[in-house]
């Protein structure tokens, strides 16, 4: 996104170069034509009084010819002026918008707390950023590719240059109050190393990192990942999933339609006051209220139940996972205030 006011100097100065131009062509003409010089010559005079150099003239001038050329001199002065003056003005400004424009994101980011912190806008990184979008999760990007940045960036999609593998940097991506961080950079070395610096730095922080050899999967894991993905392995066990049960997995690839998520988990705090004593999930009656269907639980221990029976007890600090159309999820937030 272009900035208005960098728009307005790049106008100016295409002016001042059609000035320029123009002063030229009325001094090669001139000249050409008052003292019938050769166009080489014509060329050469209009230069040397054009930059006042002050080398001698190729012929000796008349009057009419000394008066046009103390006129070019004159106007060659105002145009160059006004030249050097935007190619400046253009320079500073650009600077010092850049400058301005950083410490408004700086300003924002550190404004975020709990939010997610993704290192690398690769295919992985671009992907992870979409899905965080359309949960409308606050995230901050670190990239240390220039061009990506100003290329991506938007209000809605902060970055921050540098390299994720210094502390400075994700200090600067408010580690310290951020609640997960995704490393989707492309070498496993340098993913070893931001999970390494991550965790050093915040040892409550959740951390899933992308791998591209099965054997970086234990290193990262005990560097202090959480959770270690291998979009390599993924991608052949869904190919090969296609062939051996296709119907299936085109029906669960189907679960998540674009721009709507049909699949959601829910603390059980948001879904009931915990101080009215425990429920169960049939006292939740999810499917009468909403339409939405629970096809999954979460224990306090953090152990998953599949198709839970109705008399499971919503204990503090477990989830439940429900399914159901967009339009009935959209009605379990809005009855609930998930949003």
């Amino acid at each position: 996104m272009t900035n208005p006011l960098i728009t307005v100097y790049r106008s100016k100065i295409y002016t001042a170069i059609a000035l320029l131009i123009l002063l030229m062509l009325v001094g090669v003409l001139g000249f050409k034509i008052m003292s019938n010089l050769s166009w080489v010559d014509a060329m050469y005079m209009t230069v040397i009084t054009i930059t006042t150099v002050g080398f001698g003239e190729v012929h000796p001038l008349d009057d009419t010819a000394k008066i046009f050329t103390i006129f070019l001199i004159l106007t060659s002065v105002v145009i160059l002026g006004y030249a050097l003056t935007v190619i400046t003005e253009f320079i500073l400004s650009k600077s010092n918008l850049e400058e301005l424009k950083q410490k408004k994101m700086q300003k924002k980011i550190n404004s975020l707390s709990n939010h997610i912190i993704i290192c690398g806008y690769g295919r992985n990184g671009k992907q992870a950023a979409k899905k965080l979008k359309s949960h409308k999760k606050s995230f901050v990007i670190i990239e240390k590719n220039k061009e990506v940045i100003e290329k991506f960036e938007d209000d809605n999609t902060p970055f921050i240059y540098g390299n994720a593998n210094e502390d400075e940097v994700l200090l600067l991506a408010g580690i310290h109050r951020a609640s997960t961080l995704i490393s989707a950079l492309p070498n496993d070395a340098d993913n070893l190393f931001v999970v390494l610096s991550a965790r050093q730095i915040n040892n409550n922080l959740k951390i899933i990192s992308r791998a591209s050899q099965e054997t970086s999967y234990e290193k990262l894991k005990l560097a202090g990942a959480n959770n270690v993905i291998l979009p390599d392995r993924i991608g052949g066990d869904h190919m090969a999933s296609l062939v051996v049960v296709p119907d299936l997995i085109e029906f669960i690839d189907n679960l998540a339609i674009v721009g709507e998520v049909n699949i959601e988990e829910v603390q059980v705090e948001k879904l009931y006051n915990p101080k009215t004593g425990l429920k169960t999930i049939k006292d939740l009656d999810l499917r009468r209220k909403t339409g939405c269907t629970v096809i999954g639980f979460k224990n306090g221990n953090g152990e998953y139940l599949v198709n839970p029976e109705a008399k499971i007890q919503l204990v503090p600090n477990s989830k439940v996972i429900v399914l159901g159309r967009p339009e009935q999820i959209q009605k379990l937030n809005t009855i609930f205030s998930l949003d």
